[in-house]
């Protein structure tokens, strides 16, 4: 299929299928594309291209870049299909219209299935013993004989396995079951029954019961096909993967069997009726229920992935824009009893300091010794936070943290940090490449220190998957999880901006245009020549071109270089603007960066010329009032319930706080300080009715619930924000 193809005919087909669920014009949708095939990144797009697209957001700008791709795909196989059609010579006009002007994948293999090549088949094997003309008569596309019998009987050829007419008759029906089963409307129809009147079900296998407690509530489930919620049609198929469950689409067959004589064996008078008959039921139950129960169960995964990757993809969002406490010096503790407390020290930029183990919870219990320790490293380096892990030992290890501040009375704020994927990253390349002589556990204390500094930061360093902020994350597709959470990094990388001369190659990597080779150059070369003065000395590293440069100039920052504008969000392809607007006031450029006062008196449209468009302007102001804005908010901490340390402590009716750490369709997790979390179920999050637990809380909120009920034996806990 040639390139010309695809502009004039299936780009238009996109175009359409995007206006229609799209609040965006043609223009705007085509003006994306454009950009998006230009090897221009998302967030450049959104930033610095307003004026192209309109003003689409990333949001939009995502769906654009998906639905492209999806129709590449489809536009691919297209290609593969007619080929291979044509090869058989069976390519029509009418065909080849209907393959081309397909917008549906499953409608696309629909058409291609009776030509597509075949396994053997009961339908194969009759037309290898020449019953092909027979079945044409009992398929309508011969004229009935005025004899069925001895029209039966000429087909008996015991040479060619065909003993007698029975088995002949029978070797046509399955010629018959597998053509009317191949036919794309029938398969459409039988699709939209089972997706739209199906049922769901699941039943346990015969002996798993005991294996499979775990998935009891679907031992014996039905539920409407149309109405299953994501997250419980993921712990079925889980179920099913884990070989507990056998899941199922369920149909009323009486009527599907009703409706099927009336589309395939209308003729009641034909005198092969009654054969006729029994074949739309064995066509119903072996070839084309299978086939809409496959279809409609993918659908329904892959629309149930859909929405599990969106909800872990706004959690890591919300967890990655968590309010940093800022570049102060930091204690990490990573909290263990038999093998104690790793502690590391780390400055303001991150730097690790110094390191020390300490024992302050049993079996050793030595908490003389931890303390003058610890009192030691803070004292020494005027530590001004403590971070410690929330795995084991951590509640013990936050009392006694507790415990040393207020009988000291220090000057610190103790702070309970998230540490999942802390391991993972410890172990891994990266990890021995920062800190090569350091053990690995030191190096968890330091990725805590740093989680609380600034978790975009150092959460980069580690697969999203490993954050532990979404469920099913290892049942979902793969490769559409990966796309989801690292376009979310990357947005969020570049929402905040990096600092060129401090940022890590892990940071650097995600902002927009660099990647990992570049982001590994940018580093050697700011080791070798020291902090970049300005946006313009990229150019200097080894290749990074002007195009990597343009889309990711914008989101780097430099703090007391050159220029005032590179401290800033404004792209350098703009400082001539700012310039314009200095000039006109009579003001260096310096002095608009920062001074609402003074931007205050500009206006946007005095400013839009042939290059820069009215939304830059007004961007290019907005940057000026308040340079370097960080979205992220205001640093808080949650204070656990002292004497509440594990699960046995908590108690029905206690008003605890916690911290949000993982959001679902059904309600949401938080961590009370008992290693284990209390989930809120959706109709106790709030006091007025939820349909979405993300309107109301997101991950990292401070929260205040009230326990409703705890079962120890099988760390379960309940809790409300009602009335609380």
């Amino acid at each position: 299929m040639s390139e010309d193809l695809w502009n004039e005919l299936h780009l238009e087909l996109l175009v359409q299928h995007l206006v229609e669920t799209l609040s965006a014009t043609p223009q705007q949708i085509r003006a994306a594309i454009e950009l998006l095939e230009d090897g221009n990144t998302l967030p450049f797009i959104a930033r610095y291209r307003m004026e192209a697209t309109k003003g689409l957001d990333e949001i939009a700008l995502r769906r654009i870049e998906d639905e492209l791709h999806k129709a590449k795909e489809l536009c691919q196989r297209k290609q593969t299909i007619l080929k291979t059609i044509a090869e058989q010579g069976l390519l029509d006009d009418a065909l080849r219209e209907r393959i081309l002007h397909c917008a549906d994948k499953v409608e696309l293999e629909d058409l291609y299935l009776p030509y597509k090549p075949k396994r053997r088949t009961r339908a194969t094997q009759a037309r290898e013993r020449g019953l092909q003309d027979l079945a044409d008569v009992l398929l309508g596309r011969a004229p009935l004989p005025s004899d069925k019998h001895e029209f039966v009987r000429r087909f008996v050829a015991p040479e060619r396995d065909v003993p007698d007419a029975e088995a002949a008759l029978q070797g046509a029906c399955d010629i018959v079951a597998e053509t009317w089963s191949e036919d794309a409307e029938t398969r459409s129809w039988m699709a939209e029954q089972a997706k739209g009147f199906g049922q769901v079900v699941s039943k346990v296998k015969r002996g798993k019961q005991e294996i499979g407690e775990k998935f009891e509530a679907y031992f014996d489930h039905h539920e409407a096909a149309k109405r299953v919620p994501s997250h419980r049609l993921l712990a079925m198929k889980r179920g099913e993967a884990d070989g507990v469950l056998r899941v199922g689409i369920q149909l009323d067959e009486e009527f599907t069997l009703r409706k099927l004589r009336q589309m395939l064996a209308p003729d009641r008078r034909s005198p092969f009726y009654g054969e006729l008959d029994r074949t739309v039921e064995d066509c119903y139950e072996r070839l084309l229920h299978p086939a809409a129960e496959s279809t409609v169960l993918q659908a329904l995964k892959e629309q149930a992935d859909e929405e599990a990757i969106a909800v872990f993809a706004k959690n890591l969002r919300e967890l990655l824009l968590a309010a940093p406490a800022g570049p102060l010096v930091t204690i990490g503790l990573d909290p263990g009893f038999r093998t104690g407390c790793k502690v590391a020290v780390v400055d303001g930029t991150g730097k690790f300091l110094e390191n020390a183990t300490i024992y302050p919870t049993p079996p050793r219990s030595d908490k003389a010794g931890a303390a003058q320790t610890l009192l030691e490293l803070i004292h020494r380096h005027q530590v001004r936070l403590i971070a410690i892990g929330n795995g084991t030992a951590s509640r013990e290890t936050d009392a006694f943290v507790g415990e040393l501040i207020r009988e000291h009375r220090l000057d610190i704020t103790k702070v309970m940090v998230n540490e999942s994927g802390a391991s993972i990253y410890s172990a891994s390349e990266l990890a021995a490449r920062e800190y090569p002589d350091l053990d690995l556990t030191v190096r968890g204390a330091i990725s805590i220190a740093h989680r609380l500094q600034d978790p975009l930061a150092e959460l980069v360093k580690i697969d999203p998957k490993s954050i532990g902020v979404g469920q099913y994350q290892h049942d979902v597709n793969q490769t559409s999880l990966r796309k989801s959470l690292d376009r979310e990094v990357e947005s969020c990388v570049n929402s905040v901006g990096v600092d060129l001369n401090t940022a890590s190659a892990s940071l650097l990597a995600h902002v927009a245009g660099i990647g990992e080779k570049l982001a590994q150059r940018i580093v050697e070369y700011r080791d070798e020549h020291g902090r970049f003065d300005a946006r313009e000395e990229l150019l200097e590293v080894p290749k990074l071109g002007r195009k990597a440069f343009q889309q990711s100039a914008g989101f780097l920052r430099i703090a007391g270089g050159k220029h005032p504008l590179d401290d800033s969000a404004v792209h350098p392809e703009s400082y001539y603007v700012v310039e314009r607007m200095a000039e006109l006031l009579g003001v260096p450029s310096s002095a608009l960066v920062g001074n609402a006062t003074l931007v205050g008196k500009l206006n946007a449209a005095d400013f839009v010329d042939e290059r820069t468009g009215l939304l830059t302007v007004q961007d290019i102001l907005a940057e000026l009032a308040k340079p370097g804005r960080d979205p992220r908010s205001e640093f808080r901490a949650a204070k656990f319930s002292e004497g509440v340390q594990q699960i046995s402590d908590v108690k029905p009716g206690m008003i605890l706080e916690g911290v949000i750490t993982n959001v679902t369709h059904f309600g949401a997790f938080v961590d009370i300080g008992v290693h284990q979390d209390a989930l809120i179920h959706i109709s106790q999050l709030a006091n007025q009715f939820v349909s979405d637990p993300s309107d109301v809380v997101s991950v990292g909120d401070v929260v205040k619930v009230k326990v409703l009920d705890v079962d120890v034996e099988r760390k379960r806990i309940s809790a409300s924000r009602k009335q609380v």
